[in-house]
């Protein structure tokens, strides 16, 4: 069972931050989509690394709370929603007719982030 995090622990979180980008995103998540919220601020050595073997697996479209690394390969093109995402990642996306997206750029759009499903 996870443990719920408050509003104000994300804030406190967030101070140590000094990406603008990323602490935009994360005041937008913040009431949205906490859990998301939560994620993006955790220290970046605890985020999310996941290699296109593990997404390949999951059915349908894709949130990554972190980074896209490029071991294995897509067998479907699928949208995949990250906060980065290595060269080589991007071009194998590409190879399959997938589609990358910032989870900065997918909050404007979506702002819940419906239709996605989070990979750890």
């Amino acid at each position: 069972m996870e443990r719920k995090i408050s509003k104000t622990r994300i804030e406190k979180r967030m101070r140590q931050k000094t990406d603008t980008k990323l602490v935009d995103t994360i005041i937008k998540l913040k009431k949205k989509n906490p859990e998301v919220a939560k994620a993006l601020a955790m220290p970046k050595k605890k985020q999310a690394e996941v290699n296109l073997d593990k997404i390949s697996g999951v059915s349908g479209d894709v949130l990554v709370v972190g980074k896209i690394l490029s071991s294995g390969d897509l067998s479907k093109a699928k949208k995949i929603v990250a906060w980065s995402a290595s060269e080589k990642a991007k071009e194998k996306i590409k190879e399959v007719r997938g589609e990358f997206v910032l989870i900065a750029d997918e909050v404007k759009k979506n702002p819940e982030l419906n239709g996605l499903e989070i990979v750890k």
